[in-house]
């Protein structure tokens, strides 16, 4: 297996940079690592400065990882955070975090890389959130007596390190000293593996992460104008699938106004949103007609094209329709709308996102197999407030009765002196 995943690293960095003239994400994704090493050693000096680094895939995965920064950051001050992205839309969004002392793009796994990085950064301590396995990086930490952590990892019984063919997975896990897992099915598939590993079901961090965003909410009174007393649906991280599933009830439903955050903001993605809902206009556009009190008609759909606002937009909802579950993919961030009382409504597929499956089993959460089984279930919530309410207070109950999970991380590192203050 492990000549699959050389020739994975050899020909991404090449697609990458074939697609980048047409594709804007990838042509972040190799400019962005094309002066990391420089950057690194600026940021480095001669000074001995006490790092901590962070690894996340994505936005979604800083988001999740962010809990444990700040509470190591409060413990361990005189350290600092170096936060490594894969991917441009975590990079772009979260560059400059104030939680971070330095952000970059994580060079491409490779011996030459991984230990050009190390000897730069030298990290006290290894932080990867969720489901990053870097071979060369786990190794060469390994080498270096770097303790290592997986912080909310989940595992499925058809990855690769549990096939009969998956050794060269099963080593990488061999090279971590904690996982600290979301539940008791992954910590019983790395239990059969009887490699002796060290795990720990801590839950998962991002419960921890939402119930602090919607403690920190502040009123965007822009927001607050469009939804004027009207119900709600904010449909959050959608796709074209999702927005088609929800193209009848927005046009069939005068009374019901949408806020619709999409995935991709790129600008073709944007001019589709606008066409699939009704009176729409882009936030930005709205924001600017009521700053200059230009507004000449009160849309029905406002449609963000700005990254970051949504987990706080949840809190205008009547109900969270949650994108991704009429696509292969699935769904996304249930618990960002779950934390602020809503009631969640997703497609079909969500079957490997088990907070979802426990929302559901918790009444805090619905699924439509198709359009017309989510326009009904739509529709009932709107017209029985009872039924709304009560939706909406298990999902907060669920999301609230699943914190503590950055508590016992911060708890292992500070009883196995993993960094010092």
């Amino acid at each position: 297996m492990k000549w699959i995943y050389q020739l994975f690293l050899f020909f991404y960095p090449l697609v990458a940079k074939g697609i980048a003239p047409f594709n804007a994400k990838a042509k972040k994704w190799v400019a962005g690592r094309r002066d990391v090493f420089t950057e690194l050693a600026a940021f480095i000096g001669h000074s001995n400065k006490r790092i901590i680094w962070m690894h996340c895939a994505s936005l979604g995965e800083f988001e999740q990882g962010l809990p444990v920064a700040t509470a190591l950051k409060k413990q361990y001050p005189h350290h600092q955070f170096l936060i490594s992205f894969f991917s441009p839309s975590g990079y772009t969004v979260r560059k400059d975090h104030p939680i971070a002392n330095f952000v970059c793009y994580l060079p491409m796994d490779s011996p030459f890389n991984a230990n050009q990085f190390l000897s730069l950064v030298k990290p006290e301590i290894a932080i990867f959130i969720k489901y990053e396995f870097w071979h060369y990086y786990l190794q060469a930490l390994k080498a270096r007596n770097i303790p290592v952590l997986l912080v909310s990892g989940i595992f499925r019984p058809n990855q690769l390190f549990f096939k009969w063919y998956g050794g060269f997975y099963r080593n990488m896990l061999q090279q971590i000293n904690c996982f600290f897992v979301q539940d008791e099915q992954s910590k019983r598939l790395l239990d059969s593996l009887n490699l002796n590993l060290n795990v720990k079901v801590a839950g998962d961090t991002r419960f921890d992460r939402v119930i602090a965003i919607a403690n920190e909410f502040n009123n965007n009174t822009t927001i607050a104008q469009f939804c004027a007393n009207a119900p709600i649906i904010v449909a959050g991280s959608t796709w074209s699938e999702d927005d088609k599933a929800l193209h009848h009830l927005a046009l069939a439903n005068k009374a019901i106004k949408f806020i619709v955050a999409p995935h991709d903001i790129e600008e073709e993605r944007l001019k589709e949103c606008l066409q699939f809902y009704p009176d729409a206009i882009l936030y930005s556009e709205y924001q600017y007609a009521i700053q200059h009190h230009q507004l000449v008609k009160e849309p029905r759909t406002l449609v963000i094209n700005n990254m970051g606002m949504l987990s706080s937009i949840y809190h205008y909802a009547s109900i969270a329709f949650i994108g991704g579950g009429f696509t292969d993919g699935g769904i996304h961030n249930t618990l960002e709308a779950a934390v602020y009382g809503v009631p969640v409504v997703f497609g079909p597929v969500y079957e490997k996102y088990l907070e979802a499956v426990e929302l559901i089993e918790q009444g805090g959460a619905s699924s439509a197999l198709d359009i017309v089984e989510l326009e009904e279930i739509i529709l009932r919530l709107l017209e029985e407030p009872a039924a709304m309410t009560s939706a909406g207070d298990a999902a907060k109950k669920y999301v609230l009765e699943k914190a503590g999970a950055t508590k016992e991380v911060v708890d292992y590192i500070q009883e196995n002196r993993l960094l010092i203050i």
